[in-house]
């Protein structure tokens, strides 16, 4: 679910006696030419800022998916120096995420599980000494009082930036369209068919995403699994589930399936899965 969104996440406080890699840089971001900003990349701190973004921004329901959720706080010490955070003399402007993994594979053949399966395969691929060739942006969260200001361009740059460094050829995103929520019944693929009058997409984020150069090699419909008792789920949602069924939930992608008799409640997050080269640059505007 790598959304302007962006974050679904949380990480657990990490190891500060590890070895740390910080990259600090400075640059010049369109949204205010008089404003100085850095880039930070490789510091534990920016899990901090992550973690603050993130309450302000995702759904409380977003938090819990339980594969992600263990496996968050790698990304801040097996993986730190794929993290960065970028900062204003204001404050944090935003934070990027990403892990490094193996594939051999066609990009169309990339896996349905989307966010769950590549976090979960950067650990094995760790664990195993495969050398990583492909990084997975997990996401980029941008400071909700700064968005909708081009940023988004900006932060895809950096992912890419990310990529060349670790001399990797492409990145791989597993994309939650912005939009989507505003059509919750409707199917992944049908929404991905929706443009505007001009023939772009529909939605801002893929639009983005087209205008970078980035292409759309498939959906992963399962890319996040999000399950939850119904007291859980009524305190998440602040709505209340009198009846077994269907339920659209502010800001979900799709239904969420409420089973009174099981106690339980799924949400099944759909992605889209967008490759792009390294070593082209986001441009244009959304």
């Amino acid at each position: 679910m790598y959304d302007i969104f962006h974050s679904h996440r949380r990480g657990k406080r990490v190891n500060y006696s590890l070895q740390i890699f910080i990259l600090v840089s400075s640059r010049s971001l369109r949204v205010d030419s008089n404003m100085k900003y850095k880039t930070v990349i490789g510091d534990p701190s920016i899990e901090r800022d992550q973690q603050e973004l993130g309450k302000r921004t995702w759904p409380e329901f977003m938090q819990h998916d339980a594969v992600v959720e263990s496996l968050w706080s790698h990304l801040y010490t097996d993986f730190i120096k794929c993290q960065f955070a970028i900062y204003s003399e204001q404050g944090i402007v935003g934070v990027g995420n990403s892990i490094p993994i193996h594939w051999t594979g066609e990009f169309s053949h990339l896996p349905n599980g989307g966010i769950r399966w590549a976090m979960t395969k950067a650990v094995n691929d760790k664990e195993k000494n495969r050398s990583p060739n492909l990084l997975v942006a997990i996401q980029i969260l941008i400071n909700p009082l700064l968005q909708s200001k081009g940023l988004s361009y900006e932060f895809l740059n950096e992912m890419k930036e990310i990529g060349r460094r670790h001399e990797f050829e492409y990145i791989a995103l597993p994309v939650r369209p912005t939009q989507k929520h505003l059509f919750p019944t409707m199917s992944m693929e049908q929404y991905m068919e929706m443009t505007k009058p001009n023939g772009d997409p529909y939605d801002a984020w893929i639009r983005v995403h087209i205008k970078s150069g980035g292409r759309m090699v498939g959906i992963c419909s399962e890319s996040m699994i999000i399950e939850g008792s119904i007291d859980e789920w009524q305190v998440w949602t602040g709505k209340q589930f009198h009846r077994s069924g269907q339920y659209s939930v502010e800001m979900a992608l799709s239904p969420v399936y409420i089973d009174l008799d099981k106690n339980l409640g799924v949400y099944t997050e759909p992605n889209v899965w967008i490759i792009h080269s390294t070593q082209s640059a986001a441009v244009g505007a959304s």
